[in-house]
This record gives structure tokens, sequence and C-alpha cells, in this order.
């Protein structure tokens, strides 16, 4: 690195500038051109090397440093804690875009926290019935309203000191989660839609916001989530709950769908494991399978 060239973080993306954090101020930058040669581009959360202009705020994007993860969807980098945003209320939660969201952050080794907002508007059952799905991952699973404060000062524990990142469908409530922990940060909110009962997209691009002693991205909410291609045999790993029953099924490789005397299934049965999370880790299953058959076919 060259005396007039700075390391610094990318803390927003848009239209083809990268704003970096470097000794105390931001630059707007655009890339070098060879990283489209390269086929990479700088993301939320990267560590780069840049090239400021003489004299001015601006320069360009020399160099990306190593990554410790990578998530495509939202994408960002070096991200510490993957923060799930479910609604206990409305937008009902699209459990399976969860679980999807969840093994993305497993694959990159990502701790995950689960926050169920607007609890302020649902029945200690409906909450109880949501949160059932995910205590046996061994993540927090914390009960929380943007609108009345509760579980607020819990969130902000978990948060301090990290890189989180902030994901969900569209409307559950992540920028105002965000605002309510940092009135500054004034992030647009808005609401479901009174036709479809869909959210309305507020958030339009990642950032990286100053939160609770360290950063926070909030990203864009979506409705769709496609699987990268994997073995359908490594799926199962990516559960944390379904760890103790791994090896103990009668077939040593056992995909826990069809087979007979399988541990998972029998957990299942027993009610050890949630049934609606394993009903959706089939779904995963089989796409992955369909997945893996075209990609080889």
């Amino acid at each position: 690195m060259s005396n007039q060239e700075l390391t610094g973080t990318v803390v927003r993306g848009v239209g083809g500038f990268y704003y970096v954090h470097a000794r105390g101020q931001v630059y707007e930058c655009r890339a070098r051109g060879r990283f489209r040669l390269d086929e990479i581009s700088p993301l939320v959360g990267d560590q780069v090397v840049i090239a400021p202009d003489e004299g001015k705020n601006t320069g360009f994007v020399t160099e990306i440093l190593p990554r410790k993860n990578l998530l495509t969807r939202p994408p960002c980098a070096n991200v510490d804690r993957f923060v799930l945003v479910l609604s206990a209320h409305l937008p009902k939660a699209d459990l399976l875009l969860a679980d999807k969201l969840l093994l993305q952050a497993a694959l990159q080794k990502v701790e995950p926290m689960i926050c169920l907002n607007k609890c302020d508007l649902a029945s200690p059952d409906e909450i109880g019935a949501l949160a059932k799905d995910f205590r046996a991952l061994g993540a927090p699973v914390l009960a929380l309203s943007a609108k009345t404060g509760q579980g607020m000062s819990e969130l902000a524990g978990q948060l301090a000191g990290k890189i989180s990142c902030f994901a969900g469908q569209s409307a559950v409530g992540k920028s105002s989660l965000l605002n309510a922990l940092a009135p500054q940060l004034a992030l647009e909110t808005g609401g479901l839609s009174k036709k479809t009962a869909r959210g309305r997209h507020t958030t339009r691009f990642s950032s990286l916001l100053p939160l609770c002693g360290g950063y926070a991205m909030d990203t864009p909410g979506f409705s769709l989530l496609d699987l990268a291609p994997m073995p359908p045999s490594e799926l199962a790993q990516y559960y944390p709950e379904m760890a103790p029953y791994l090896g103990r099924c009668r077939f040593e490789d056992c995909l826990h769908d069809a087979e007979p005397d399988c541990a998972v299934k029998e957990a299942v049965r027993n009610g050890a494991f949630p049934a609606g999370r394993y009903e959706r880790y089939k779904e995963l299953l089989h796409e992955l399978k369909d997945l893996y058959r075209r990609r080889f076919d």
C-alpha cells in the first residue's frame, strides 16, 4: 500500500459508488475496472484499500482485503451476527424463507439470532407458536416490540460491539428496531400494503450503521431466496438441533426423509424436534435434490 492509500470499511454501496469510512471520514469511491474482470465487487462490510483523490473525499477502491465470511442475500461481508427478524403479527412469517436465511448464515459460520417483532400486537400463544420452531437452534430468540420497547435492552446487549446483519421480509420492522435502539439514525420505515397485507420496501440498499458500540447492516426486505446448489447429504449438518440424532439412524447415509428407522423422524414423532421445521427441512432437501439433479444431468 502506498503512502497515499488508506484502509477503510465499506459502509454503503449504491449506483456503482462505494462509500468507505477511513480515518474519521467517508470517501465516495468507484471500484477499479479490474474488479469487473475478476467478477468481484466490493460489499458492505468489506475492508478495502482506497486511493483518495488529492484534497477530496473521493477516490477509487484498489483492493478488497480477505473476507472472513460472505452472505449473498442480503449481500454483505465480515458479519459477526445474523439477525433474522420475523413479525409476530403481520405480515405472516414466511418460515421457509427464514430457514433458507438461517441455512445461509450456518454455511458462513455466522452466529444467528431470531427476533420476533410486533409482540405488542400478538397473543402469548401466537408468540410461543412462532418461537418454538427456533428455540432448539441454541440461538437467542427474543420477543420484541419496537413500538413499546419490549425486549430492546436485551437486544442491545446481544448486539454490543458486533457487526450484525438484519434480514427478513419487508414490513417486519427491521428499520423500526434500529430506530428504537438508535433514534438518531432516523431510518425510513414503511408498513403493509392495504391491498395485499405484504410489506412495502423502504430500505433500498444495504448500509452499515453505527449501533451499540458496533455496526448494523440494514438490508432491503425480500420475499424470494433461491438455494445455492449443494450435495443434499450435507443439508442436515447445518441444522444444529439435528446434531444429537445424526449417526443414530439405521442407514449411515440417511437423509432423514423417507428412510425407515430414522432417529430424526423419531424425534419429530416424540415432539423433541419441531414438526414444522422438519417439514420445511424436507422441502429444502427436495429442492436441493432437484438442483443437484439438473446440475449433473
